[in-house]
């Protein structure tokens, strides 16, 4: 898992029950603010069609999990303190979530959307704050974060670009890389803000602010879920986070309905795939009439009208839609789809979108990169070269002089 997914927002939004619905932790949970000091760090999933449906083969994973075709991968996810309103000047646990914020490439903002929690994350009247503000004051402790990080040496910056005529990404490239942002994303933004590059010692402060704002779009996405989905008055507030915020996307959250239906299917009371927006009970003599009918709720008013509690679409937005991963199966015996072992597409792996087979190879293990010969697709059974560009679903075996897989 070479990339992490950040949980955000503010305190008691419902950022660790997320988690724990997601990754089935136990990190603990308060209606307080600040109980997630030190960042909670997980494993969750995310689901894509397994490659045993089109080969019609029985599977038997070893580094992720089948059910009925629907191949679990896991990824990594980062629950992260609190955020108030200043935390970029050091205030609440500031300091602690930018820290925490640098290892994520992308950011899921849990937003409670119930409005029954002020700013700093205590209770009010449910309904009676507006939760787009906490959008908008995400956005801008994270921008102010990264302006901070520029403006400290902006001077020395321009300075060294008229002088000794260096590149503007490079000089942002030595001060934001240990943030994950890479030349990539500062020549995106660059061009994105409308802005020369070559002319950035004429960048006024608006310029410069731009610039930051899609730095941050680009190299730390967010993606609103709309937590709570089912309390009163979330509905007209998800609607209205939709409308004031079109840049983002906003999906509708029980991270609360996603603990429940996963708990219930770890005890074999109900099957219940993530992401699904139904299951079946399978014992029915284990649950309460008030179970049952929290259970019809769950499926009426949250599974079918959402098309799930949203837990998993959030998860799989995040990898698939915006870090653009594409899952990609390695095998020792391309006819049988085994490895060594003899495990049936024991194996998938996350990789960038666009990847090569010899970058696969690598992702795999240096020395099948290293002494990489070529690849074979176990669909046509053809020879593909270093160069060829994978897709997603692709089962192949790789051929390397320092190995094979």
């Amino acid at each position: 898992m070479g990339f992490s997914i950040g949980i955000v927002g503010k305190p008691s939004a419902g950022k660790t029950s997320f988690t724990n619905a997601a990754c089935m932790t136990d990190f603990k949970v308060g209606s307080y603010p600040f109980t997630t000091i030190d960042a909670n760090v997980g494993v969750t999933h995310v689901r894509t069609k397994c490659a045993c449906i089109e080969f019609d083969v029985d599977d038997n994973p070893q580094n992720s999990i089948c059910i009925d075709g629907v191949r679990l991968i896991p990824i990594k996810l980062i629950d992260v303190a609190g955020l108030v309103p200043g935390a970029h000047k050091g205030r609440g646990m500031g300091n602690k979530f930018l820290d925490d914020l640098r290892q994520a490439d992308v950011l899921i903002h849990i937003v409670d959307t119930s409005g029954a929690l002020d700013s700093e994350g205590q209770e009010v009247e449910s309904g009676s704050y507006d939760p787009s503000e906490d959008v908008k004051f995400l956005e801008t402790e994270i921008n102010e974060w990264i302006l901070g990080i520029i403006e400290k040496d902006w001077r020395r910056i321009t300075g060294r670009i008229r002088a000794e005529k260096v590149k503007l990404d490079e000089l942002l490239l030595e001060r934001l890389s240990g943030l994950k942002i890479n030349r990539t994303h500062i020549l995106r933004a660059i061009r994105v803000a409308d802005l020369k590059a070559e002319a950035a010692d004429k960048w006024d402060d608006e310029d410069l602010r731009r610039f930051v704002l899609e730095l941050q779009r680009v190299a730390k996405p967010i993606i609103i879920a709309a937590n709570k989905i089912d309390r009163p008055g979330a509905e007209e507030n998800y609607q209205r986070l939709k409308k004031t915020f079109p840049e983002y996307l906003v999906i509708p959250v029980s991270a609360l309905a996603e603990k429940v239906l996963k708990d219930l299917e770890k005890k074999d009371i109900i099957k219940y795939i993530p992401g699904n927006n139904d299951f079946e009970v399978l014992q029915t003599d284990k649950l309460s009439d008030g179970e049952m009918g929290q259970l019809d709720k769950i499926r009426k008013q949250i599974l079918k009208k959402y098309d799930g509690t949203g837990v998993q679409n959030v998860l799989n937005t995040a990898v698939f839609d915006y870090l653009k991963m594409i899952a990609v199966y390695p095998v020792h015996d391309a006819s049988s789809l085994t490895d060594s072992e003899g495990n049936v597409l024991p194996d998938v792996f996350l990789i960038p979108e666009g990847s090569t087979a010899k970058e696969f190879a690598g992702h795999i293990h240096t020395d099948l990169m290293e002494g990489f010969i070529h690849a074979i697709d176990a669909r046509t059974k053809m020879r593909i070269s270093e160069k060829h560009v994978l897709k997603d679903g692709d089962v192949i075996k790789i051929v390397s002089a320092k190995g094979a897989k």
